[in-house]
């Protein structure tokens, strides 16, 4: 027998094994002896982490908490998804996409109200980066948007689609936020904001997608451009300047739509800093950009808690 032969037949065998003991879990919840099958999960987790049988470890802690959750054992599966998280960290697993759903999949079955859920999505987060994005996973972001926003959390969707490359979706998002949670004389506000932000994140092409598919989507919007709201002819030139990269075009937009950036006076802190990303504009020694990034991000993750 080759050795790739007798991996295939030793993973097959781990198999069996796993399916043998996930059928005696599934009973003992089946019977409602939640908390003895609770344990036997934990024991059997730590059993195989000290086997480092990382992969049976993760699949038999995503199922149990499946199964917990269709059974509304809550506690017990929000344990059985740290324990998942857990084998991700300790086993240094590269980030996947079918991993990332599993994930989302877990959150979105959380009580929407727990502390377990707040401390799971960190967490998780946090995992996802793998060195590369600081705040965690695009794609990951963009499958908590989505739960979220089905949830109709529109604010804390907004923070995730922000941190995802799904402008797309974030656009379609804020339509329905702005039609059922905002003023008829704000509709151009929402999109602004995320305009400016995405922008602020370097993410240029999200931006333009936010712009074009919430402009073209909105019931209270008329086809444009131009618009009939000045706002949404300042953003639609703004895009246009980012791409050509001169100053003075972006200096006097800036100065000729004033009277609509004094709306909300953090439109013109953002732009200090889409004049240091785009046009070389030197920083600012006060306020830092770090401070306001840092604020519209911890207002956001601070809003999460109420």
């Amino acid at each position: 027998m080759s050795e790739q032969e007798s991996l295939r037949c030793s993973s097959a065998r781990n198999r069996g094994g796993v399916q043998r003991v996930e059928g005696k879990l599934r009973a003992s919840v089946e019977k409602g002896d939640y908390y003895e099958a609770h344990q036997m999960y934990r024991t059997l987790f730590f059993r195989y982490m000290s086997q480092a049988k990382h992969a049976e470890a993760r699949e038999l802690m995503y199922n149990g908490a499946l199964l917990f959750f269709s059974y509304n054992q809550q506690n017990s599966a929000a344990d059985l998804s740290m324990l998942v998280l857990e084998v991700l960290e300790k086993s240094e697993a590269k980030v996947e996409d079918e991993i990332l759903e599993n994930l989302a999949k877990l959150f979105s079955l959380m009580d929407q109200n727990s502390p377990e859920r707040v401390a799971f999505v960190s967490r998780a987060l946090k995992w996802s980066t793998g060195g590369s994005s600081k705040l965690g996973h695009p794609k990951l972001h963009q499958l908590l948007a989505v739960t979220l926003w089905k949830e109709q959390n529109y604010s804390e969707s907004r923070y995730h689609f922000l941190h995802s490359s799904d402008g797309e979706g974030c656009a379609q998002m804020l339509v329905e936020y702005s039609a059922s949670r905002g003023f008829r004389s704000e509709v151009d506000m929402f999109v602004a904001q995320a305009v400016l932000q995405f922008l602020c994140l370097k993410n240029k092409n999200s931006a333009s997608v936010v712009f074009s598919t919430y402009t073209e989507k909105h019931p209270s919007i008329e086809k444009g451009p131009p618009f009939v709201q000045p706002l949404l002819n300042f953003i639609w030139f703004l895009l246009l300047a980012v791409d050509g990269g001169k100053l003075t075009v972006f200096t006097v937009l800036c100065e000729q739509y004033q009277p609509s950036l004094k709306r909300d006076p953090m439109y013109n802190e953002y732009l200090d800093r889409i004049g240091q990303l785009f046009f070389g504009v030197p920083p600012k020694q006060s306020p830092s950009y770090g401070g306001l990034l840092g604020k519209w991000t911890h207002d956001t993750v601070k809003n999460k808690g109420k």
